[in-house]
């Protein structure tokens, strides 16, 4: 059953969850994860959420995270297939479109790595456009409440911005 799209107040419990994950995939990784982050909303404080840990890890090189499936799913994670992102290995903990952990692996320092970044740390550095997207989320968790889909892809449009901006603002 898909659950509802719930934005949640920011919880300060939510960086505390995020430590204790990544030290259980670390001990499965090792050396092989070249830099692990918590991206997404629940990685920038006073910014309120759906309740999802995203978790972001680079490696060298793609293909060779297809071993870690295994590993991966004794800690709880399942390896979801999306043909449509190549670019990225993705894993759930709980369950389909109600997972409570995210997990996606780039190849470190790309451009979709670097992406993630960029957005995490713009939003913690301009309050005013955190606040701004705390609105918009909000907005359409309650236009697109039972479709995770709509809702993730409505947000699109206003991170690319987002992106776009930063990048800008590196350049200067």
């Amino acid at each position: 059953m898909e659950k509802s799209v719930i934005i949640e107040e920011y919880n300060p419990d939510w960086p505390v969850e995020y430590e204790r994950e990544i030290k259980k995939i670390k001990d499965i990784f090792g050396e092989k994860i070249l830099g692990i982050e918590h991206i997404g909303s629940t990685s920038v404080k006073g910014l309120g959420s759906k309740p999802i840990i995203d978790i972001m890890a680079g490696v060298k090189d793609l293909r060779n995270v297809d071993e870690y499936i295994g590993p991966l799913s004794q800690i709880g994670y399942e390896f979801v297939f999306h043909q449509e992102f190549p670019f990225r290995r993705f894993f759930r903990k709980g369950q389909w479109r109600a997972g409570t952990h995210h997990f996606h692996i780039y190849q470190y320092q790309s451009e979709y790595w670097n992406n993630n970044i960029l957005f995490r740390d713009y939003l913690r550095n301009y309050p005013k456009v955190l606040e701004q997207y705390y609105q918009l989320k909000k907005d359409l968790a309650e236009k697109y409440r039972m479709d995770r889909i709509l809702y993730t892809s409505a947000k699109a449009p206003f991170i690319e911005e987002i992106i776009n901006k930063a990048k800008n603002e590196l350049k200067c």
